[in-house]
């Protein structure tokens, strides 16, 4: 049992030290990036640095209406995130393939655990449906295409 408890501790260090950041890097939001790789690591991006599309398809647009009221506020304009507040979306950890589409929903409708950023737990969204959180999604994929994001 000792030996299973110094595991745990041992454990717990080296997920503290990987989340850490230093002093220079304070204002920014931190991720785990011992699981995925090293692009996890990057800096949530200025939101103006953003490439917006000039158009996007129609549930993007309408998912854009939709994310602008129900989730700017945490996640920030264009997702770029908002220190402090919530995480970029448009970041490589948010990659399809990694976070597919049904990662959004879970999340927007029955709120997640805090597993790659110190944001904290992301709660439901009251009200949500899961037709926006796909809208939602449409906007976010679309942003990150437009970002090198795929």
């Amino acid at each position: 049992m000792k030996t299973f408890a110094t595991v745990l501790l041992v454990i717990g260090g080296l997920a503290t030290t990987a989340v850490a950041a230093s002093d220079q890097e304070r204002d920014q939001p931190r991720v785990n990036t011992q699981m995925h790789g090293a692009n996890a690591g990057q800096a949530a991006p200025d939101p103006d640095t953003i490439i917006v599309p000039e158009t996007f398809s129609a549930p993007a647009y309408f998912g854009q209406i939709a994310f602008d009221q129900q989730c700017s506020a945490c996640h920030g304009k264009n997702a770029a995130g908002s220190t402090g507040n919530g995480p970029p979306l448009v970041h490589p950890i948010y990659e399809p393939g990694h976070h597919g589409d049904t990662a959004f929903q879970r999340a927007a409708l029955g709120g997640v655990q805090a597993h790659h950023w110190g944001f904290g737990d992301m709660p439901p969204v009251e009200g949500i449906t899961p037709e926006t959180v796909t809208l939602i999604a449409a906007y976010v994929r679309e942003l990150q295409r437009a970002n090198g994001i795929d």
